[in-house]
């Protein structure tokens, strides 16, 4: 508890901004730094030139806006969003200042089932990833040369399944529908009847490692994030605590037929980033849970 609070009160002395600090999990990043929000809930656009050249004001940006919809009719708009909104943003990062990119897991599309726990060294290739994951594969690039050329700190995270209490106007992910259909007694269906895997981690420990990167003298870093081997189940095992933390009955509809999931397992190797930000998830799956109930 003593180094979370020492993370905080130091970063309480930088300035932050959150891009995309309005969403499902950047309200919550953003309430940790006490940061700024560069959204278009705050009337401002990563695709706009005047809105991006705040950026250059902040020691610290955690970039997680983007358009989210992985359907083929959305592939312009997501590259547009996700390749020229990071581009606009990276070109008014200030000298010494510290950028972090939120990617995802999924840049690994299937070659993650090949691994017990997935480390940064799992191919990257075109596999059938949808628009989504292709546009963040593509940011990194342009992280690693904007870094480089404009002389800032640069920080990316491949996110596994973070998961956060439900905030005002915003869609969770799978773990927080799974809450609120057990909430309301709705039924559920699993994909692949609940056996695939993945490994969970809360928000908070996301916020934890931005701090972490923030305060360490990693100029540029990559890491997978996630949970890690102790805080990974079973769709259904995950069900399952989340009836035992709440104490109420999950109404599953075992005869609808949901497709598998892309890979069929996914844990993330967090060997990397407890090596070199000296970090790891703090929160464990109960107390997690408990706080989106």
């Amino acid at each position: 508890m003593l180094a979370v609070q020492q993370l905080i009160s130091s970063n309480c002395r930088m300035k932050v901004l959150v891009t995309g600090g309005s969403g499902y999990l950047g309200t919550h990043i953003r309430g940790f730094f006490d940061a700024a929000d560069l959204s278009r809930r705050s009337g401002k656009d990563i695709l706009n030139p005047s809105d991006v050249k705040a950026a250059a004001d902040y020691d610290l940006i955690i970039h997680m806006a983007a358009h989210l919809d992985k359907s083929p009719t959305a592939t312009e708009t997501t590259f547009e969003t996700n390749v020229i909104g990071t581009k606009n943003i990276l070109e008014n990062v200030r000298e010494g200042a510290a950028f972090i990119l939120l990617s995802t897991k999924d840049v690994y599309g299937r070659f993650a089932d090949s691994h017990q726990t997935v480390s940064e060294t799992c191919s990257t290739q075109y596999a059938g990833q949808s628009a989504l994951e292709w546009s963040k594969l593509i940011s990194e690039r342009y992280v690693e040369f904007y870094a480089n050329q404009r002389g800032f700190r640069s920080c990316i995270f491949r996110l596994s399944t973070t998961y956060a209490p439900a905030s005002e106007g915003n869609v969770p992910g799978f773990v927080g529908h799974y809450v609120d259909a057990i909430n309301q007694g709705e039924r559920l269906a699993l994909p692949a009847k609940g056996t695939p895997i993945r490994d969970v981690m809360h928000v908070d420990d996301l916020s934890r490692a931005c701090a972490a990167f923030s305060q360490s003298v990693i100029r540029n870093g990559l890491y997978n994030l996630g949970g890690g081997p102790q805080n990974a189940l079973s769709l259904r095992a995950l069900l399952e605590k989340m009836e035992e933390v709440s104490g109420l009955q999950a109404v599953l509809d075992d005869e609808a037929v949901v497709p598998a999931p892309v890979p069929m397992r996914y844990v993330s190797d967090l060997t990397l980033i407890t090596q070199e930000l000296d970090w790891q998830p703090e929160v464990d799956l109960e107390t997690g849970l408990a706080t989106l109930f």
